[in-house]
């Protein structure tokens, strides 16, 4: 009788097994791994249809030893903000027809949790990394680019030589909303902003707010109001600004998700909206469209800064030095929540 052959302990196919079964060299298996320099079309398309034949998979421990694991860590301040889908769905179209898998990780705006995320991506060998809304300082960013390459979102640090960043006007966003409101005959206008310490993009768009009142001899109706960005604290001061004495006539908040409960506590208050008040939110996310919305805001591309995002990473992967600070001109898109009607 013969001799059963003993169970392979592991059946992943290994690289030698590809090259067999593509009649080239371990060598040249490698090449295509790495996406070296200098591989032709023909030798390429070899390898790659032995790996589909075989289901081979690279193993990510062994692709770490020899320098890329070919993965990307996402960090993402809170995955319940659907401005983060469009982002992340422009990050997958530009890993499409890559290498690379995306990890994600959540910190809900909470400085040691994304440390803690940053530090765990950069032990588990993660070629780079992106960061959304971070809340850690230019310091900490630094330190953390010097281990690997790095791409900050909704962050802005154009002085920057170490990490690249990706960014909408903010400033000039929120000086949009200011134009649109005024034209529309809206002059009490105020800011629903974030309880924040470390975010740079309320900073301008908070900046842009203040400038173009004053530009518009309004600085006396400046009123901005901090929440922190839980649906409870925004409701509290939501009802608290529009039950009170100095109720607005137009409220411009920093995030389309932040908007949209307002417009629910403005609903449950009998408000009627824009005729008791404007709403304007910003991100132009795909729930503005909502016919129960309505909600005008601010479209900053969440698709393309993902794109960007990832191209800018795997440009400073491959070598590139030189810092980039992609910006996007934001535009307006204004919708039933904040066009009064001719009377």
């Amino acid at each position: 009788m013969a001799e059963a052959k003993p169970e392979k302990k592991n059946d992943r196919v290994t690289i030698r097994e590809v090259a067999e079964d593509a009649g080239v060299s371990v060598a040249a298996v490698s090449k295509v791994l790495r996406e070296a320099y200098g591989v032709s079309e023909s030798l390429r398309s070899k390898v790659r249809a032995s790996m589909n034949k075989l289901n081979y998979r690279p193993l990510a421990s062994a692709r770490g030893m020899r320098g890329q694991t070919y993965t990307l860590g996402l960090v993402l301040p809170d995955i319940r903000n659907p401005f983060f889908a469009d982002i992340l769905a422009g990050v997958n179209s530009a890993l499409e027809r890559t290498q690379y898998q995306l990890m994600m990780g959540t910190s809900h705006s909470q400085g040691l949790a994304e440390e803690a995320l940053v530090e765990a991506m950069i032990d588990r060998q993660m070629d780079g990394i992106i960061m959304i809304g971070t809340t850690e300082y230019m310091d900490r960013l630094g330190s953390i680019a010097k281990q690997k390459p790095l791409v900050t979102i909704g962050h802005h640090a154009e002085t920057s030589q170490l990490f690249d960043t990706v960014n909408n006007d903010d400033q000039l966003g929120a000086r949009l909303v200011v134009k649109h409101l005024l034209a529309n005959g809206f002059r009490n206008i105020a800011m629903l902003s974030l309880a924040s310490t470390t975010s740079t993009i309320l900073s301008e768009r908070e900046l842009g707010y203040r400038r173009e009142m004053i530009e518009n001899g309004l600085g006396e109706n400046i009123n901005i109001i901090r929440a922190p960005q839980t649906l409870r604290e925004v409701q509290i001061a939501a009802r608290r600004l529009l039950e009170g004495p100095s109720k607005p006539e137009a409220l411009f908040c920093w995030t389309d998700f932040i908007a949209l409960e307002v417009i629910s506590v403005a609903t449950e208050l009998g408000l009627r909206i824009p005729q008791d008040l404007a709403i304007v939110g910003y991100d132009n996310t795909m729930y503005c469209d909502f016919a129960q919305n309505g909600l005008t805001s601010v479209d900053q591309s969440g698709e393309l800064l993902g794109l960007q995002s990832a191209r800018l990473v795997i440009e400073r992967i491959r070598g590139r030095a030189e810092a980039e600070h992609f910006v996007v001109t934001p535009r307006v898109v204004a919708r039933s929540s904040s066009k009064r009607s001719a009377v």
